[in-house]
């Protein structure tokens, strides 16, 4: 017997909350990025063509179609991959474990956006499956 706190039948409206919150969350690092809102002084003077901007404008057009559940599974996919880079080439070099390298952050949305690539954006999305 399998004891299930939240039944079955709610899943995907989990699944679509989980989708929105962490769209909504990943928007906030391109906004950062982009808009300077919210600040972070990283972020000072970043230039659209380089490679954080290019991030940013992932972070906020993916976000929001994430946000949105439009193209979940293709865009999704393409964060993940994104976050992957962010990890090994901005993360794992400064030690191996993420927690000491900064990187549980990346690691993390990579996996989230990895399951919503295979599984689908859930309930409350505009593409529905």
């Amino acid at each position: 017997m399998t004891l299930r706190i939240i039944p079955q039948r709610f899943a995907p409206h989990a699944q679509g909350l989980l989708r929105i919150a962490a769209a909504l969350l990943f928007m906030q690092h391109g906004a950062a990025k982009l808009f300077g809102v919210p600040h972070v002084a990283m972020f000072d003077n970043l230039k659209l063509f380089s490679l954080l901007g290019a991030a940013g404008i992932l972070e906020l057009v993916g976000g929001l179609l994430l946000l949105l559940g439009l193209f979940t599974r293709p865009v999704a996919f393409i964060l993940s991959g994104q976050m992957a880079v962010a990890y090994f080439f901005f993360h794992a070099g400064q030690d191996l474990w993420p927690l000491q390298n900064k990187g549980e952050l990346a690691a993390l949305y990579c996996f989230v956006f990895l399951f919503f690539a295979a599984a689908g954006p859930g309930a409350f999305a505009l593409d529905r499956e």
